[in-house]
């Protein structure tokens, strides 16, 4: 299972301490092999809520002590060393059933009413997983929280607009609806591939938005420090890239993706290795 497959997922490379490799391996295949449950196949919704029902009973017997007794060997090659890895490093359970909620929301819901309503997606989508590297790492504080929380969000904010196009091919659309009411831009606009005035000031608000936020969250680099430090400085800049990329096609993401290329890497690890501070 490739680790660069989870968005957002700070994966286990060489920054990474050895002692923590295989934690880290361990929630990953946890949170993408549910995340595919919920969006990868041809399973229609009840049969994709069953199947998360079953990773949540699975969580529920690990928190009781008790998965060795309900242990289903279909899921063992996932449950056994999640459930290791929660008792040796005494993880909280609540991130991985956050993951869960927002894993079968998205099988249930596929438009945000609101702003308000898309951030709550996002602090069960994305905002557990750095929750849980705090605590891997031993820096779990309520200051490191907030500032994780809000790198988290920003990169999910991030991913959001990279993938406007493809989430539509999934009937999924994460622009909030009152925002594209404020600027005039229908799902018209998404269908037909339109890259007006209207969408290019919408897309700029929520660039915005989620440049902000990667950039609020960066102090936590300088509070983590080492080696995590580093990481979160790669994964801050190649969002702000993404984003930067963004604005550079004028917010039309309906006839490229942005993503970054081996030039912007070498880019991104030359400004994580310098002192400078977040851009």
């Amino acid at each position: 299972m490739p680790v660069d497959h989870y968005e957002n997922f700070p994966v286990a490379s060489l920054l990474v301490p050895r002692r923590l490799r295989s934690a880290v391996v361990n929630i990953y295949c946890f949170a993408r092999s549910a995340d595919d449950i919920a969006d990868e196949g041809d399973a229609d919704s009840q049969t994709r809520l069953n199947q998360l029902d079953v990773y949540w009973r699975q969580l529920k017997a690990i928190e009781e002590g008790a998965y060795e007794v309900n242990q289903p060997d279909s899921l063992a090659h996932i449950f056994k060393p999640l459930a290791t890895t929660i008792h040796k490093h005494q993880l909280s359970l609540a991130p991985f059933f956050d993951l869960l909620s927002a894993f079968s929301q998205d099988v249930q819901k596929n438009r945000y009413a609101s702003e308000q309503e898309l951030l709550d997606y996002c602090s069960r989508s994305a905002n557990p997983v750095g929750r849980l590297m705090l605590q891997l790492y031993g820096t779990d504080t309520a200051v490191n929280r907030a500032l994780s929380d809000d790198i988290c969000t920003g990169l999910q904010l991030a991913n959001f607009w990279q993938d406007i196009a493809i989430d539509w091919q999934k009937q999924r659309v994460y622009l909030p609806q009152s925002n594209m009411q404020q600027y005039g831009v229908t799902e018209h606009h998404i269908a037909n591939g339109i890259c007006d005035a209207a969408w290019q000031k919408l897309m700029q608000a929520q660039t915005r938005q989620a440049q902000t936020m990667l950039r609020n969250g960066f102090p936590l680099v300088r509070n983590v420090g080492g080696r995590l430090g580093l990481e979160l400085k790669l994964v801050i800049f190649g969002g702000l890239r993404i984003l930067e990329r963004l604005e550079q096609l004028n917010y039309n993401v309906f006839s490229q993706r942005p993503k970054l290329n081996k030039g912007d890497w070498v880019l991104l690890l030359g400004r994580a290795l310098s002192r400078r501070a977040c851009p």
